[in-house]
């Protein structure tokens, strides 16, 4: 059970198990559109539907125990830009996964978890190795939403993290010491 001193062990485990794993994903999602590393794709795929299960749990969660109260008194602008991360961030990492399948999925490249086929890939019967998009503007929907949101993600996850600093070092809150299960 949440507390305004204490995270219970499931927000907190749901937390680290997203933070480090969508973090890493969105290395790797970077790295693999500048590089063009097809053979990271399915591993990328995979580990997102997963994580997506994961942040499936933690928005349940999430609406069930219903936001941590601040450990302190802010200012109201701080408490409104925490509570604006905060719904980025849930709100983000549940729609990246989705917009991640409506992509790869309608783009025809398919996808699943290693080595499951959730969605077939459409080969191209005439031109070995390519695909046929089943649908090229949800595809194009699905690539363009990807995007926008991960990077939107990446500046709300930065400006979490500088938060979480913050009310370490300057406020010397237990903000974060409560994340850390402390």
């Amino acid at each position: 059970m949440d507390t305004q001193s204490h995270l219970g062990l499931t927000s907190r485990s749901l937390h680290w198990i997203i933070a480090i794993g969508f973090i890493a994903l969105s290395l790797i999602g970077i790295y693999m559109a500048n590089t063009e590393a097809f053979a990271l794709y399915s591993i990328h795929k995979s580990t997102g539907i997963i994580l997506f299960v994961v942040i499936l749990l933690r928005v349940f969660w999430r609406l069930k125990q219903g936001w941590p109260a601040p450990v302190g008194q802010y200012q109201k602008i701080e408490q409104l830009l925490a509570k604006l991360t905060h719904w980025i961030l849930l709100l983000g990492t549940l729609a990246m996964p989705i917009t991640g399948m409506l992509y790869s999925g309608m783009s025809g490249h398919g996808f699943g978890i290693f080595g499951l086929t959730l969605v077939q890939s459409n080969d191209d019967p005439e031109l070995p190795g390519e695909v046929i998009p089943y649908n090229e503007l949800l595809s194009a929907i699905g690539e363009q939403s990807h995007e926008i949101i991960g990077y939107t993600l990446v500046v709300a996850i930065v400006l979490h993290i500088v938060g979480a600093c913050k009310h370490h070092f300057l406020d010397k809150d237990r903000t974060l010491l409560r994340m850390l299960g402390k």
